[in-house]
């Protein structure tokens, strides 16, 4: 299948995408602070750059886009017809690479929680109580 806009265009709106406040991240952070949790972005000396992490718990959140990650349960989660044998390969290493950055982060002690966009957008209420589970009730408040 023929990709619908032209190469300029498409390559435009690949430059757009962003890997770091991404608004359903803002929204995990909005619930996670609200609830009393404090936590630190993005560090880089974890497998993966967690997008949230809390260092005193050994916990970390990663906020992950459907179709970037491959959400198996999500019809965002799906490799594009259009240049499928670039997208296959692509969308194959950055799971690879989660696994084996979740599996490195869970060797060294800590707890991961993964939380998908198609989650994030359905339900505070129920990101919360996610996170509260997760995190324990022991926050600032």
């Amino acid at each position: 299948m023929a990709d619908r806009i032209s190469k300029a265009q498409r390559s435009a709106n690949m430059r757009k995408i962003k890997g770091k406040d991404t608004a359903p991240e803002l929204v995990v952070r909005r619930a996670v602070h609200g609830l009393g949790f404090r936590y630190r972005l993005h560090r880089r000396d974890l497998p993966g750059n967690p997008d949230l992490v809390f260092g005193p718990r050994r916990k970390v959140i990663f906020v992950h886009g459907c179709f970037w990650h491959q959400h198996s349960d999500c019809r965002a989660g799906r490799i594009p017809e259009a240049n499928a044998t670039y997208w296959k390969p692509k969308l194959q290493r950055t799971i690879e690479r989660d696994r084996r950055n979740i599996a490195a982060l869970e060797d060294a002690g800590w707890r991961v929680l993964v939380l998908w966009e198609c989650e994030i957008t359905t339900s505070t209420t129920a990101i919360e109580q996610i996170l509260r589970h997760f995190l324990g009730e022991a926050g600032a408040k």
